[in-house]
C-alpha cells in the first residue's frame, strides 16, 4: 500500500479513537498489521500524529486555556488549582513512562496484547457503568486533590497498548464519583502533557533515524498524519461530549469486546 495512502488511513484512525474509550494505540497497531506493515517501524509515527489530535483539544478548549493563562498571569485561584490538579494527574504516568520505556515499546509491537486488552476494557467499562455514581457537576479546579491523583495512576494503566488513555481516566474518575462530562473535559486536558511528554520522548529517541532519513516512515507521512489526525479529532471532540451526556459508555464498551474479538480470530 502506498505510504502516504496509508498516513491518511492511519491519522483517520488516530482522529477517530484518540479521544474516545476505545484505545487510539491500539487502533493503530491494529492497523498497521492489517495493512501489512511492522508496528514497530511505525511506532514513532503512531505516536507522534497524537500530537494532531491534542492541537484539537487546544483549538475546542481555546477559550478554557486562554482564560487559565490570564488568570495565572493574575495569580487568581481557579486558574492555580486547573493547573495543579491537571499536573498532579499527569505526574504518575510521567515518571512510569521514563522508568518502563523499553517494556513499553516492546508492547507496542504486539498487537494480539492489544486485542486482549480490548476485550478486558469494554468489560471493565460495563462494570464501572454499572455500580459508579456520579457526583454532581463541578470544574475541573474544582476536584480535590486525591481525585486527580487517583486519576493519574488509572492512566498509568494505558501504558498497556488497547487499554485506551482516555477509557482509563474516565473510567477512573467515573469510579471515584466524578462526573461525566467534567471526567471527560479532565481527560481532554490531561493529554496534553501527557501526549506532549510522550512524542518528545519518542522523538528524541528515534532523531537520528528521522533526521537521516532511514526510516521506512519520514516526515512527510508524519505531516499528513498529523493533519489529518487534527481534522478528525476536532469533529470528533464535540460529538463525543454530546454523545456521552446522552448515552454513556456502554456503546463503546460492547464496540471494544467485538473488536478485540475480531482482531484475535484475523490475528489467528
Amino acid at each position: 500500500m502506498d505510504l502516504t495512502f496509508t498516513a491518511i488511513l492511519l491519522g483517520i484512525v488516530e482522529g477517530l479513537t484518540e479521544f474516545l474509550p476505545v484505545s487510539s494505540t491500539g487502533h493503530l497497531i491494529l492497523a498497521t498489521k492489517l495493512f501489512g506493515y511492522d508496528a514497530e517501524q511505525w511506532a514513532t509515527f503512531n505516536i507522534v500524529i497524537q500530537l494532531g489530535a491534542i492541537l484539537a483539544v487546544i483549538v475546542h478548549f481555546w477559550r478554557t486555556f486562554w482564560a487559565v493563562a490570564m488568570g495565572l498571569l493574575r495569580l487568581q485561584p481557579v486558574s492555580i488549582r486547573f493547573v495543579r490538579n491537571v499536573l498532579i494527574a499527569f505526574l504518575p504516568s510521567a515518571v512510569l513512562g521514563l522508568l518502563l520505556k523499553d517494556y513499553i515499546d516492546l508492547l507496542l509491537g504486539a498487537p494480539v496484547v492489544v486485542a486482549y486488552a480490548l476485550i478486558v476494557g469494554g468489560i471493565a467499562i460495563l462494570a464501572i457503568e454499572k455500580v459508579a455514581k456520579p457526583g454532581p457537576l463541578t470544574g475541573v479546579a474544582e476536584l480535590p486533590v486525591h481525585k486527580c491523583i487517583g486519576v493519574g495512576l488509572a492512566q498509568c494503566l494505558a501504558m498497556i497498548p488497547g487499554t485506551s488513555r482516555s477509557g482509563a481516566t474516565i473510567m477512573g474518575a467515573l469510579a471515584m464519583g466524578i462526573e461525566r462530562r467534567t471526567a471527560a473535559e479532565f481527560s481532554f486536558f490531561l493529554a496534553v502533557p501527557t501526549m506532549m511528554g510522550a512524542t518528545t520522548l519518542e522523538l528524541w529517541g528515534a532523531r537520528d533515524a528521522l533526521m537521516a532519513g532511514s526510516g521506512p516512515v519520514g516526515w512527510g507521512e508524519i505531516g499528513i498524519g498529523f493533519f489529518v489526525s487534527f481534522v478528525v479529532a476536532l469533529v470528533v471532540i464535540k460529538a463525543f461530549m454530546a454523545f456521552v451526556s446522552r448515552s454513556g459508555f456502554a456503546p463503546f464498551a460492547w464496540y471494544r469486546i467485538v473488536a478485540g474479538a475480531l482482531a484475535l480470530y484475523l490475528l489467528a
